[in-house]
């Protein structure tokens, strides 16, 4: 079975109580049960963490070597600087799909760039809890396709 670790970075936590009108007003428990869903519908496995802290971000990513197919992340702020995080993106040899609940290219010009967006298949940004279950199917359908080349 299709495994797929959705990761989250900072402030993800607090998710319903921050900044609703770009982050939305679902808590993080509630779009890990709509991503659940989901994947349910897929028949994938989904493994979720998040942390307010980027070494324990790459701590996981490394440990996880090996029993995931694909990560579908949303780096927080670490999108914009943590090259640390790449690197360990890159070494887990995986598809990877960064996704934002905001639009991140319609706000602050520092939030438009991002260091994970040339190492990922690709970028769903703006959509809210929707980002994460678009990149969910879509990673899904790579994962299939390249396991039947």
């Amino acid at each position: 079975m299709t495994r797929i670790l959705v990761l989250n970075g900072p402030n993800i936590n607090v998710l319903g109580r921050r900044n609703t009108s770009i982050y939305g007003v679902k808590t993080l428990d509630e779009m890990n049960r709509l991503i659940s869903e989901k994947a349910d519908s897929l028949g994938i496995d989904v493994f979720f963490y998040q942390s307010n802290l980027e070494g324990e971000l790459i701590n996981f990513i490394q440990e996880s070597w090996g029993k995931i197919d694909g990560i579908v992340i949303n780096p927080g702020a670490l999108t914009h600087y943590s090259y640390s995080l790449k690197d360990a993106l890159i070494d887990a040899v995986v598809p990877v799909i960064e996704v934002h609940l905001g639009n991140i290219h319609a706000r602050e010009e520092w939030r438009r760039h991002s260091v994970v967006a040339d190492i990922a298949r690709g970028q769903i940004a703006g959509f809210g809890w929707r980002s994460y279950t678009s990149a969910l199917e879509i990673i899904a359908g790579i994962i299939e396709e390249e396991s039947s080349l």
